[in-house]
C-alpha cells in the first residue's frame, strides 16, 4: 500500500491525474485494447477530472480507447436532474473528453428491475476484462461508493439504503432540503473495486482525517469500508496535509520518507504527442 502526502488539495489533485494520464499511456489502449478505468463523483474528484481534461485539450491524452465505468448512481432522480451522476459526469468530465458515450458506463437508477441492471453492470465489467484503475473518494465516515458502514467487504454491485451522514453531506447539493435527497442508490461492491488491478482513492481535507485514520492505521473493519484496501496488492491513497492530521507523526513521516519514489511514478508526465 502507498500512501502519497501532498501539501493540498490542487497538488494532491494533480498528483492523482498524472498517475491516471501515465497509467492510460503506459498501457498503449488501441482499437483491441481498451484500458478501463473506474471512476468516482463527489466534491473531491472534482481538481482532477480538471486536470485530465487540461492534458485532453493540450493533445497529451486521448480517452478514445478507454472505457469508464462509474461506481455509483442515486435510485429515482432522473436522468437529466441537475444531480444526478449522469449529469454530474457529463458536465464535469465527459463533454470536454473524446470518450465515446458508449464507453462510458454508468448504473441507470430509474431501471425498471434494480437487481437485474446491477447484474448487468457486474456483467459488463466482466465483458470489459476486468477494472485496471478504479479511483475512488469516501465520505467522512469511510465508506468508498456508498457502501455504507456495516456493508460486506466483499460486497457487489446492488441497491444501498443511504446513511443518514450521507443523506446530510449531500444536502447541499440538493438546496440543503433533506426531504430531496435521495434515500437509495445503486452502488459497486467493495468486492468489485477490490477485483481491480489497482486502486486509487483520493482523501482531501480535515473532515476526512479520522477516516485516513481508520483506513490506514487501524485493522480492516466493515464499519469502515475503506479500510478493506490494506488488503490490496496495488492500492495507492493520495491525500492533503490537512487529511492526516489524525495521523501518528512516524505514520506521516515514514510515508514522506517515500515520496522520492511515489514521485517517479508521475515524473516525467507521459504525453501521446510523443508517441509514448
Amino acid at each position: 500500500m502507498r500512501l502519497v502526502i501532498l501539501d493540498n488539495y490542487d497538488l494532491a489533485s494533480e498528483w492523482a491525474a498524472k498517475y491516471i494520464c501515465n497509467r492510460i499511456i503506459q498501457f498503449k489502449p488501441g482499437q483491441d485494447r481498451y484500458f478501463t478505468l473506474g471512476l468516482p463523483t463527489g466534491s473531491t474528484p472534482l481538481g482532477c477530472y480538471k486536470k485530465l481534461i487540461e492534458y485532453h485539450k493540450n493533445g497529451d491524452l486521448s480517452f478514445k480507447y478507454v472505457k469508464t465505468f462509474n461506481m455509483d448512481e442515486y435510485v429515482g432522480l432522473p436522468r437529466n436532474h441537475p444531480e444526478s451522476y449522469h449529469s454530474y459526469m457529463w458536465n464535469n468530465f465527459f463533454k470536454h473528453i473524446d470518450i465515446d458515450p458508449n464507453n462510458a458506463h454508468i448504473l441507470d437508477g430509474n431501471a425498471t428491475d434494480l437487481q437485474a441492471e446491477c447484474d448487468a453492470f457486474e456483467k459488463k465489467i466482466k465483458e470489459a476484462g476486468g477494472i485496471d484503475l478504479f479511483v475512488g473518494g469516501i465520505g467522512p465516515d469511510g465508506h468508498i461508493a456508498f457502501n455504507e458502514p456495516g456493508s460486506s467487504l466483499v460486497s457487489r454491485t446492488r441497491l444501498k439504503t443511504l446513511a443518514m451522514d450521507t443523506i446530510l453531506a449531500n444536502a447541499k447539493y440538493f438546496d440543503g432540503d433533506l426531504s430531496k435527497v435521495p434515500t437509495m442508490a445503486l452502488t459497486v461492491g467493495v468486492g468489485t473495486v477490490m477485483d481491480a488491478r489497482e486502486v486509487m482513492i483520493l482523501i482531501t481535507g480535515a473532515h476526512k482525517a479520522f477516516a485516513l485514520y481508520k483506513a490506514i492505521e487501524e485493522g480492516v473493519n466493515h464499519m469502515w469500508t475503506v479500510s478493506a484496501f490494506q488488503q490490496h496488492p496495488r492500492t495507492i491513497f493520495v491525500c492533503d496535509e490537512d487529511a492526516t492530521l489524525e495521523l501518528r507523526v512516524k505514520t506521516v513521516k515514514y510515508f514522506k520518507g517515500l515520496m522520492h519514489v511515489h514521485n517517479k511514478l508521475v515524473d516525467p508526465l507521459y504525453s501521446m504527442k510523443e508517441g509514448n
